[in-house]
């Protein structure tokens, strides 16, 4: 166990200026206490990094057999495959797993954090490499293992299970640039808290910039990743005096969203509008037309996460995890650049 004093009930009293009795009552029946007796403990809770005490000590004297993951959604497919591959292969190894989201809200993540480890967890695994700094701060405080999982880039952690998000983006994008595209559109993610969204969008501005192309600012939109963002990225890009040829979704919600936007205004896809995809969850070879995208290590995120976490609790030593793969999957979504004529172009437009 580490030397370092972790913080007491005491401490937050003391910091937030309360009374001892004033801060347990706010922890464990807020709903009792004055709004600004509370934001004092909860700010000072924050500070310190505080956890109950009560379940402090049950993680520092015996093993819960429980591990914890928390995610950006439960709503994308992607994700419901790797949490049942963790928790099926955590319990053969005899853990059991919690499950949370923040629904791609991180400043959520650590309140979950503290949730978890009051719970009474003895690891995490953990989404991305892009987490507050108090995330890492409560996993060092309370000795909890926790392994990255999904993303690699930027990141030198050993412990991070995933692909490059960057280099599937840019081999993606090459062949969006092989089949003759010029004018080429990004419907991403939010970018400003998910490295995966921003190394997406820079591993195709590489695969463009190799080509001696650009990627326009116009052409650039962040939207949720969901079937409605697809839809948006349509009626905002055919709005544009020149459509793009092709639209790159950060995921295949949002491209399944926008194959089935340009259906009920239309468009041709992919001979007015070619779509792309990334994921290859399993509507994506269904949908029509059946979509190009990048196929990713789902089922084997989750069984090598939950391998390596219970390596690290049994005290094993690990080389760095290996860089897994991913490929694209080629299907009638994608077409060669169209030569648009002026009518074309404003028959497009006419049906926005």
């Amino acid at each position: 166990m580490s030397s370092e004093k972790r913080s007491t009930l005491e401490d937050v009293a003391r910091l937030a200026g309360v009374s001892l009795g004033s801060a347990s009552r706010a922890l464990s029946i807020p709903d009792q206490v004055k709004p600004a007796t509370l934001a004092k403990v909860r700010h000072a809770v924050s500070q310190l990094g505080y956890v109950r005490n009560g379940a402090a000590q049950a993680l520092a004297s015996r093993r819960t057999k429980m591990v914890a993951t928390i995610y950006p959604t439960l709503s994308n497919p992607i994700f419901s495959v790797a949490i049942h591959a963790l928790q099926q292969t955590l319990w053969r190894f005899g853990y059991q797993l919690l499950v949370a989201s923040h629904e791609y809200e991180p400043e959520r993540e650590i309140e979950l954090l503290r949730t978890v480890v009051e719970r009474g967890v003895d690891a995490l695994v953990l989404v991305g490499t892009d987490h507050p700094s108090e995330v890492f701060e409560l996993a060092r405080q309370y000795e909890l293992p926790y392994v990255m999982t999904w993303s690699i880039d930027g990141s030198h952690y050993p412990h991070c299970i995933g692909f490059s998000y960057h280099d599937a983006a840019f081999d993606l994008a090459s062949l969006v640039v092989k089949m003759g595209h010029r004018r080429i559109a990004l419907c991403n993610g939010f970018e400003s808290a998910n490295e995966r969204a921003r190394s997406r969008a820079a591993g195709t501005r590489a695969a463009l910039k190799a080509a001696g192309l650009s990627l326009d600012a116009s052409l650039v939109t962040e939207q949720p990743f969901n079937f409605e963002g697809g839809r948006e990225a349509v009626r905002i890009f055919l709005a544009q005096e020149t459509p793009p040829t092709v639209l790159i979704c950060g995921t295949d919600l949002q491209a399944i969203g926008a194959i089935d936007e340009c259906r009920r205004r239309g468009i041709r896809v992919p001979e007015d509008l070619s779509i792309t995809g990334f994921d290859d969850i399993e509507h994506a070879a269904i949908v029509v037309p059946p979509l190009t995208t990048v196929k990713v290590p789902t089922e084997d995120i989750g069984v090598l996460a939950a391998c390596r976490v219970v390596s690290l609790l049994e005290g094993e030593t690990l080389r760095p995890a290996a860089p897994l793969e991913s490929r694209v999957i080629v299907r009638e979504s994608l077409g060669r650049a169209p030569e648009v004529a002026r009518s074309s172009l404003d028959r497009l437009r006419g049906q926005t």
